[in-house]
């Protein structure tokens, strides 16, 4: 919520990949990781930004992590911050793994590749 890369990049594409595939093809996820600011990233705070943006693809709360304050899912993925796209195949195989700002066309161009790809 407080990441300017995730609201004014990462979350839109998001969508527009929500929005452009079909369901039964691409699953879209949202991870909100808490890593700084905890009093303000509640998530009462998340529902209210999910509503005001208007996202309609799931989105989790990552697990509080240990000592060093980064949640759990982002330490198993070696994420390095926000925005992160994590591409996985069908097999559940991490296909694509990006910080920072994605192109649009790579990031379709990748997703189609793996449409492609015949099922396990």
């Amino acid at each position: 919520m407080l990441c300017p890369g995730c609201v004014q990049h990462g979350l839109p594409q998001a969508q527009k990949i929500h929005q452009i595939f079909a369901q039964t093809d691409v699953a879209v996820l949202g991870l909100h990781t808490v890593f700084e600011h905890h009093a303000a990233m509640t998530p009462v705070s998340l529902k209210v930004f999910i509503h005001e943006y208007r996202l309609t693809f799931p989105i989790g709360v990552d697990a509080p992590g240990g000592t060093d304050g980064i949640p759990l899912t982002m330490q198993a993925y070696a994420m390095r911050g926000t925005p992160t796209l994590i591409v996985i195949d069908r097999a559940g195989r991490t296909r694509h793994q990006g910080f920072g700002q994605e192109d649009d066309m790579l990031v379709g161009a990748t997703i189609a590749a793996l449409l492609a790809e015949p099922a396990p």
